[in-house]
C-alpha cells in the first residue's frame, strides 16, 4: 500500500516517532494510524496517547449554576480563532446560552437553539447567526449536558478551555469543587475500577504481552509483571485509583471514603476534543495566489 506523507505526518505528532519508524508500521497496517499506534507501543518505540493532549478546535467552555448546587449545565461553543474565543461579544453569548440552557430543559443543541433569549423573541440560533456575521467567523454550538442531583454538583473551569461536573452522594460543595478540581487535571475516564471496560483492560494486556516478552524473564514471572501493570492501568483511568492532586499520598477513593462521600458521576469538557483542525499551509496558498497573477 502507498503511504502518502500527510499520514506519517499525523502517525508523527500523535506518537513522536521518527518519520522512517513511522512509514514502516503504516505500511505494516496497510494505514491504519490506530493499528500502527498499538504495534509501536508493543515495540516501546512510540509514545502513544500523545493525541489527547492536541486540542483540535478553538471556543469555550462555559458553566451554569443553580444556587442551590442541584443543577449544573456545562456548554462548549466553538470559534474558528482563539482571538474570537477571547472576544466580548462571543463570551457575552456564550454566557446568555449558557444561561438559558439551565433554565430550560433542553437536552440537546437543537433545542437550546430554538429558545429565546431577548426581548424580541429572537432565538439563540438567530443570534448566533447575527455574531457570525459581526466578527466574521464560523461559531458553532457543539454539546451541552445537565447535572441534576438530590446530593451536590460540585464544577470547575479551568480558564474556559476545560470545565467538570460532578454529582457528589453525602459530601459537601469544598469537597466537590475539590473534586472537580482534579477531574480537571487527571482526566480519569471512569469512576472506580469496575468500570474500566473489558476491552480496554484486554487491549492493554496484549501490549504489555507482547513487551514482556522482550524482556526474556520466565513465563510465570512474565505473568506477574502483566497483572501488576493490569492493576496500575486500571488505577490510572479510574478516579477513586488516581492520586488525589492536593495529596498524592492519598487516593481519590479513601479520600471520598474518610469523608463519608461518594462520586455518582462525573463529565469533564475540554474544547476541540475529537475535532480535526484544518491545518493551513499559508506557503501553498502564498503560491497558488502567485500563479494566478
Amino acid at each position: 500500500m502507498l503511504i502518502d506523507a500527510s499520514l506519517v505526518k499525523q502517525l508523527r505528532e500523535r506518537t513522536g516517532a521518527g518519520m522512517m519508524e513511522c512509514k514502516k508500521y503504516l505500511v505494516q497496517t496497510n494505514g491504519d494510524i490506530e493499528e500502527a499506534i498499538k504495534e509501536m507501543r508493543k515495540a516501546g518505540g512510540g509514545k502513544a496517547d500523545k493525541k489527547a493532549d492536541r486540542v483540535a478546535a478553538e471556543g469555550i467552555i462555559i458553566l451554569a449554576k443553580s444556587d442551590d448546587s442541584k443543577h449544573a449545565v456545562l456548554v462548549e461553543i466553538n470559534s474558528e480563532t482563539d482571538f474570537v474565543a477571547r472576544d466580548d461579544n462571543f463570551t457575552a453569548f456564550a454566557t446568555q446560552v449558557a444561561e438559558a440552557a439551565l433554565n430550560s430543559n433542553a437536552q440537546d443543541i437543537a433545542a437550546l437553539s430554538d429558545i429565546s433569549i431577548s426581548a424580541d423573541n429572537s432565538t439563540i440560533e438567530q443570534a448566533r447567526q447575527a455574531l457570525v456575521a459581526k466578527i466574521g467567523e464560523n461559531i458553532k454550538l457543539r454539546r451541552l449536558v445537565h447535572v441534576n442531583t438530590d446530593g451536590v454538583v460540585g464544577s470547575y473551569l479551568h480558564g474556559s478551555k476545560i470545565g467538570v461536573l460532578v454529582e457528589l452522594k453525602n459530601g459537601d460543595e469544598a469537597l466537590a469543587k475539590d473534586i472537580a478540581m482534579h477531574i480537571a487535571a487527571s482526566h480519569p475516564l471512569v469512576v472506580s475500577r469496575e468500570q474500566v471496560s473489558q476491552e480496554a483492560i484486554e487491549n492493554e494486556r496484549e501490549i504489555f504481552t507482547a513487551q514482556a516478552r522482550e524482556s526474556g524473564k520466565p513465563q510465570d514471572i512474565i505473568d506477574k509483571m502483566i497483572e501488576g501493570r493490569i492493576s496500575k492501568f486500571v488505577d490510572e483511568v479510574s478516579l477513586t485509583g488516581q492520586a488525589f492532586v492536593k495529596d498524592p499520598n492519598t487516593k481519590v477513593g479513601q479520600l471520598l471514603k474518610d469523608k463519608g462521600a461518594e462520586v455518582v458521576s462525573f463529565i469533564r469538557y475540554e474544547v476541540g476534543e475529537g475535532i480535526e483542525k484544518k491545518e493551513d499551509n499559508f506557503v501553498a496558498e502564498v503560491m497558488a495566489q502567485v500563479r494566478e497573477q
